[in-house]
């Protein structure tokens, strides 16, 4: 079987997200995945886009320390209600309670991506966000869904490529955005260096 994007150099995928990890594979990237463990704290008066880009340059960071001559790929997805940043709930109570608010709304989703290579004194950071909209969902069917454990691993409590499809009335702009990596954009940055054959 033929891969569609052919590699000029490994990568290393600095993320434990299994949706990143399939992208990459689907793609046909040469790729290795080494998960950046890094303290995700939002700085006082720091924006949300400043945030997620601070941390995928941070996660990539980490990385290099290890491999300064390997080509790095970090990424990071918040979903944001009003400036306000909802992470991956810790109960389902929590996951309840993050829907509600999206509930009727539009919210958006920013996903910061940072390519880094010390050695060749490259550090590229592309930052994509995209506006979704949710329907006014009943309190019943968002409880039925929690229940389903889908939300319990995912940014924002929902998955718009499982289950919590049926949420979201609309989107403007990046689909793949809000799954989790800005196919796109990722492939630009790649091309750009050199890192995948056009």
């Amino acid at each position: 079987m033929s891969t569609l994007f052919s590699s000029t150099s490994e990568i290393i995928l600095a993320s434990g997200s299994p949706r990143r990890h399939t992208y990459f594979s689907d793609l046909g990237f040469s790729f290795r995945v080494i998960p950046a463990d890094i303290v995700e704290q939002r700085k006082a008066d720091e924006s949300a886009k400043s945030y997620v880009r601070r941390l995928a340059q941070e996660k990539a960071s980490v990385i290099t320390e290890d491999y300064p001559a390997s080509w790095i790929i970090a990424a990071d997805t918040v979903v944001c209600l009003d400036d306000s940043v909802l992470g991956k709930p810790d109960a389902p109570e929590d996951a309840v309670k993050a829907l509600l608010l999206l509930s009727g709304r539009e919210h958006a989703v920013h996903t910061a991506v940072c390519l880094q290579n010390v050695q060749e004194d490259v550090r590229d950071v592309v930052l994509v966000t995209t506006a979704v909209q949710f329907w006014d969902v009943p309190v019943e069917a968002i409880q039925r869904y929690v229940v389903t454990g889908e939300p319990m691993d995912k940014a924002g409590s929902y998955g718009i490529q499982g289950m919590g499809a049926f949420l979201v009335r609309e989107i403007r702009g990046s689909y793949s955005n809000v799954v989790g990596l800005p196919l796109c954009e990722v492939i630009e940055l790649l091309m750009r260096h050199e890192l995948i054959r056009k």
